[in-house]
């Protein structure tokens, strides 16, 4: 497989649009993501943010389309043409919604799930290659990536649990069995290793009220280094 170097790594930055940020959440299934997307939303626009929130695969038309044929198809899709077909999903939507949005001051885009998906779908956990992924993101504007992403870390136990709580339909890769969500946790522990600075790793199997507290402090901290690098750039 092919190394991940730092140079690599260093291509990646996020986008440059001062006093708008882009976040995302990560995870299995069961985390929780949705649940603090929109506490997040309701806490951000609370503070007179503008906030969009978007999914992947989707957030525009065609990405709507291609999620719909990737989660419902019954075929066995190859991880090279996974990778692909989310890195296209993705490209549009940084093109079509992502960047212009980002360019109206005081715009929080929250996103579930990005790069770090394919990073551990697809790259980790279907063997494809960690630095495989990155390459193929590593390309304007697929080398754009989060100013912070939230992890929300569960163990397999949890997300069975949760998961038939919820009793809705199993997708494409819900459906995969309990080896490969073991292989998706490691997964994630190692991108939280590997992008210590823009991932934060959640324990998510504490309370409602104690995840999303954590959540807000990380996000008005991110805010306020912000502001305050922006003023010192003024002076």
């Amino acid at each position: 497989m092919k190394e991940i170097t730092q140079e690599l790594l260093n291509s990646f930055r996020a986008p440059a649009f001062p006093g708008s940020f882009f976040l995302s959440f990560e995870g299995i299934e069961g985390a929780g993501k949705s649940t603090q997307i929109i506490k997040l939303k309701n806490y951000l626009e609370e503070k007179n943010f503008r906030v969009l929130v978007l999914r992947e695969p989707g957030g525009t038309p065609f990405g709507e389309k291609m999620r719909q044929a990737i989660l419902e198809t019954k075929t066995e899709i190859t991880p090279l043409a996974e990778a692909h077909l989310f890195a296209s999903s993705r490209a549009q939507l940084l093109s079509e919604v992502v960047l212009k949005e980002l360019a109206i001051p005081n715009t929080v885009i929250i996103c579930d799930r990005y790069i770090d998906s394919s990073l551990v779908y697809q790259g980790h956990s279907r063997g494809l290659g960690v630095a495989e992924v990155l390459n193929i993101h590593n390309v304007f504007p697929l080398n754009l990536v989060p100013h912070l992403t939230f992890y929300l870390r569960i163990n397999v136990e949890t997300s069975e649990k949760r998961q038939k709580m919820r009793n809705a339909p199993k997708d494409y890769f819900e459906s995969k069995g309990v080896d490969f969500y073991k292989k998706l946790v490691v997964g994630y522990d190692l991108m939280a290793e590997l992008f210590p600075n823009r991932i934060l790793k959640l324990d998510a199997e504490v309370t409602l009220e104690q995840m999303t507290m954590q959540i807000f402090e990380a996000t008005n901290k991110l805010i306020g280094q912000s502001r305050s690098a922006n003023q010192e750039e003024e002076l």
